[in-house]
């Protein structure tokens, strides 16, 4: 009896490759092919399985694989994913939570601090040669802001807001405030973290931490409006999604200095386009979205959305099958 064949856009480690040949017939395709969608079809056309990380799962893409039964993303979000398209055609989608939690919290907290204390903008002073200018004068233009003791406040207090906010209060003894759909008894117990408001949140938050996923409704969600909110001393961090803050409007604080700084993994467009005034603004910290990059977590990551496609094309019930998506098996 013949596999089925999954379609797999992703350089695979040895462990997941023999993994997935066990019950799969893998179809390796080139990063590249994203961006080709008629090749991409053409390659899933008769694929029971999908494993990959960003490709736009729409209807367009569903009709040309009819056989398709899921779709594993190598990734926590899944925004990528037409709910509804995939529901009418019955495919499963699911995604890697939990893995990177600890890694992600790490790097928000990195954000943080280099932020905060200027790191990379007075590392790359020192670098130039510019250390030495000052003489003997005060060193108070390198002078950033304290992170112990401050007041983190977190949007979005989902497992890696928690762990965020574990290491604040247990770490820096932050005091954390959060914003979120539901209440978090055990976080509030655990850490300390008190409920607010949205409002609430900004106005009365030293570093303010975006962790919701992208949906229409948290789409542009800090804008001008919110960024009068903060505090002039205000620090803010997103290491969720960059479409969920209003990119123009927060270029517009950073210069202003109506914040203090920015911490940015993501970004509205990525890769960022080189003539993206947040990259000539000193007081931003800003990453390739790497929040997950470590080599031990992408493994990880790479292995858990294995088990998913694995399952779904056998007839188990995936792992983590998306909460939108729950029903179809």
């Amino acid at each position: 009896m013949s596999k089925p064949k999954v379609l797999v856009i992703k350089t695979l480690s040895e462990e997941a490759r023999q993994y997935l040949s066990t019950y799969c017939e893998i179809d390796e395709a080139p990063p590249g092919i994203i961006a080709d969608r008629d090749a991409l079809k053409a390659r899933l056309a008769g694929a029971s399985g999908l494993l990959q990380s960003g490709v736009a799962i729409n209807e367009e893409l569903l009709a040309a694989a009819p056989g398709l039964k899921i779709v594993s993303n190598i990734s926590v979000g899944y925004n990528n994913y037409d709910i509804q398209a995939m529901k009418a055609r019955g495919v499963m989608g699911t995604n890697t939570p939990y893995v990177l939690d600890d890694t992600v919290a790490d790097l928000i907290v990195g954000l943080m601090i280099s932020a905060a204390r200027r790191l990379p903008e007075l590392d790359a002073m020192v670098k130039r040669g510019e250390w030495g200018e000052l003489g003997g004068k005060s060193d108070e233009p390198y002078f950033g802001l304290d992170v112990h003791h401050a007041t983190l406040g977190i949007i979005g207090m989902g497992r890696i807001g928690e762990a965020v906010a574990k290491r604040a209060a247990h770490g820096f003894d932050m005091k954390v405030l959060y914003s979120n759909r539901n209440r978090k008894p055990e976080a509030e117990k655990q850490y300390g973290a008190e409920y607010r408001t949205m409002e609430q949140l900004l106005q009365q938050s030293d570093f303010i931490i975006i962790m919701t996923p992208l949906t229409p409704e948290t789409h542009r969600m800090i804008g001008k409006e919110q960024f009068d909110m903060m505090k002039r001393t205000a620090i803010l961090i997103n290491a969720s999604r960059g479409q969920i803050i209003d990119e123009p409007a927060m270029i517009a604080a950073l210069q202003q200095k109506r914040i203090f700084a920015a911490g940015l993994d993501v970004f509205e467009q990525e890769p960022v386009a080189a003539d993206n005034p947040l990259l000539q603004l000193p007081n931003v910290v800003t990453l390739p979205h790497i929040g997950s990059a470590t080599a031990r977590t992408r493994h990880d990551m790479l292995m858990a959305a294995a088990r998913n496609l694995v399952a779904g094309i056998t007839g188990q019930r995936p792992p983590n099958l998306v909460p939108e998506l729950a029903e179809i098996e």
